[in-house]
């Protein structure tokens, strides 16, 4: 492939990526023109004469694009909605939708599971008409080889059909992963993927061993032929920004025949509770490797009766955890690290790895192993709104308690404090062996959420949240407050499209490194591959994102400096113009005048 050189000195070449493309008012291609071209390159049937993609005057099309969203605040008809969805059955599929996406200015998302936080694996921002929906729900298929101890895994599976896979293959292999079960891989292991194995081995992204990728020339590369840069960018820093990932190769890791799990909540008064806090922010991250334990608080109706002779609102304190190994040993460790929790041995069970994410999920009934296999979550998401600290030093007493007390603003149920614990491998490994550079030093991370059901009370819980978020400031990480990257969050920052789609890399970093820390100038500066944006809006490197249009030459007048001459990098809310990565980015560049860039 011939490269060429925006810019090149004696001490760098400089080359810019990609993103945000142009709106449809400038672009004279049609809907129609993009479907012709999608049609000649792919039959919308199968051998089985499933179709391939949907548009919105079929009556299936609603169904497909429902059918994966895990947040209702997305179900609203106000919502933008792609014009075509693609659901591909072969990597030749998702090639082609890459090759008339560039061809005719349409932009992509890539949806997995659809998880995504805001909602980025199958929504466009700021009114751009022309978007489509690629959904891997057809490239499932997971491979595990017992002998290597690895599997293939397409990145349209879930972490629940992961678990299928190794569960019926061998009772003495895992892999760490999150514990809901139809989270998409894709998505998991493109933002880091943290779960109960995250302390023993580190978080998915650490045992990623290889990868295929669609670029924005269509080629299917893997970890040799995209090179080091690239598969260290896509192993927790987004892939959606550099290509489409459609499959992952990842290590299998030792587990014992049988593991002990708990879920089990506990009604304290306010003292009781923070006692119970102000030990677990000490221990949770130096206890043995082999236990992690959650925390949950949140609101619920007791059989206390309050001074107006009705059924008082407590703090309830859910643990929910795994050890691996026998219910005698849990015991023993709970009791000596958490004993204000009491744990009682019919609080315990034993079970196989791979059952334990049955009960993870409340199928509890004797349910098989297949069962995590449907696509059906048994969690009822409704509307949420989440944010996330990390934390490194324990919070003071008092200020728990405030915060605990902030769960009686909200109505019984609805907003949620969840912690989980860092320490481990996660302690050993550095900051930048993958883009995720939350490690030593970090004792666990918060979730903070809120949920609801009708859409007028969406500003009421969304404030709230926000409001949780600035009380505890102070006592959270800083320079930058780090968050994670899966759990995306627009409020830190979004494309500033007032200036024309364009964002300097030192706007950008106000966000971009809140999920990477200086990892950020590693993703922005040193990718060596033709990308295609893929998620040109307000966060586009997400760990599931969209595809724009590829090709924006760089052949005017540009400084080095800030700002590259196609909008720059935007860090984990997105690249905003697309372009072709041509040679090694070291520098960003800045464009000083003339005609914009055009497209070949």
């Amino acid at each position: 492939m011939k490269y060429f050189t925006l810019i090149s000195s004696s001490f760098a070449k400089i080359i810019v990526i990609l993103l945000f493309s142009i709106l449809a008012s400038a672009s004279a291609h049609t809907h129609g023109e993009f479907l012709h071209c999608l049609s000649s390159h792919i039959s919308n049937s199968t051998s089985t004469h499933e179709p391939i993609f949907y548009t919105p005057n079929e009556s299936s099309y609603s169904t497909v694009l429902n059918s994966s969203i895990q947040n209702d605040r997305f179900f609203s008809p106000s919502t933008p909605k792609p014009f075509v969805i693609i659901t591909p059955f072969h990597v030749s599929h998702v090639q082609a939708t890459v090759y008339c996406a560039k061809k005719h200015g349409v932009q992509i998302r890539t949806r997995s599971g659809g998880h995504d936080y805001e909602g980025l694996s199958y929504v466009s921002y700021f009114n751009v008409p022309k978007f489509v929906v690629i959904d891997l729900r057809n490239l499932s298929s997971v491979s595990v080889d017992v002998e290597s101890k690895s599997a293939w895994v397409q990145a349209g599976a879930t972490i629940g059909g992961l678990y299928y896979a190794i569960g019926t293959k061998s009772e003495n292999l895992g892999f760490p992963a999150g514990d809901c079960h139809t989270v998409g891989v894709g998505g998991q292991f493109g933002g880091g993927g943290y779960g109960y194995l995250a302390r023993k081995y580190g978080l998915s992204a650490d045992n990623i061993l290889d990868a295929k990728l669609v670029d924005a020339e269509g080629r299917i590369l893997d970890k040799q032929s995209m090179g080091e840069d690239l598969f260290w960018a896509i192993r927790g820093g987004g892939p959606a920004s550099f290509g489409i990932v459609v499959e992952w190769k990842v290590r299998l890791v030792p587990v014992p025949k049988k593991v002990a799990v708990i879920d089990i909540g506990r009604i304290m008064d306010s003292d009781a509770t923070t006692k119970l806090f102000h030990r677990y922010q000490r221990r949770a991250n130096k206890v043995d490797e082999d236990l992690t334990v959650y925390i949950t608080f949140k609101t619920a109706v007791s059989s206390t009766i309050d001074h107006n002779g009705k059924n008082a609102t407590k703090i309830v304190t859910n643990l929910r955890g795994t050890f691996n190994g026998g219910v005698d040993k849990l015991l023993g460790l709970m009791e000596k690290e958490f004993p204000e929790v009491g744990l009682q041995r019919q609080e315990c069970l034993e079970m196989k790895w791979a059952e334990s994410f049955l009960f993870f999920n409340f199928f509890r009934s004797g349910e098989s192993l297949d069962t995590l296999l449907s696509k059906k979550s048994t969690l009822n998401f409704s509307s949420f709104k989440a944010k996330s600290d990390f934390v490194k030093e324990p919070i003071p007493d008092d200020v728990v308690k405030k915060m605990l007390e902030m769960l009686y603003e909200q109505d019984v149920g609805i907003g949620a404090i969840h912690v989980f614990p860092f320490g481990g491998k996660l302690n050993e490994i550095s900051e930048s062996a993958i883009p995720f550079p939350h490690r030593a030093r970090n004792i666990y991370t918060f979730q903070y959420q809120a949920s609801w059901k009708k859409e007028e009370e969406e500003e009421k819980h969304v404030n709230w949240v926000r409001r949780l978020y600035d009380y505890l400031t102070p006592y959270v990480s800083k320079n930058p407050r780090a968050t994670y990257f899966n759990f995306k969050d627009l409020d830190l920052g979004t494309n500033n499209l007032s200036k024309g789609g364009h964002t300097s890399i030192k706007e950008a970093s106000i966000w971009g490194t809140k999920y990477f820390k200086n990892n950020f100038y590693r993703l922005v500066q040193r990718q060596q591959v033709n990308v295609l944006v893929l998620g040109v809006f307000s966060m586009s490197m997400g760990n599931e994102g969209g595809l724009g249009r590829a090709g924006y030459r760089c052949d005017k007048v540009y400084r080095v400096g800030e700002v590259s001459c196609i909008g720059g990098f935007l860090g984990s809310q997105g690249f905003q113009r697309l372009g072709h990565a041509r040679g090694q980015a070291t520098t960003p560049v800045e464009y000083l005048g003339g005609e914009h860039p055009t497209w070949p």
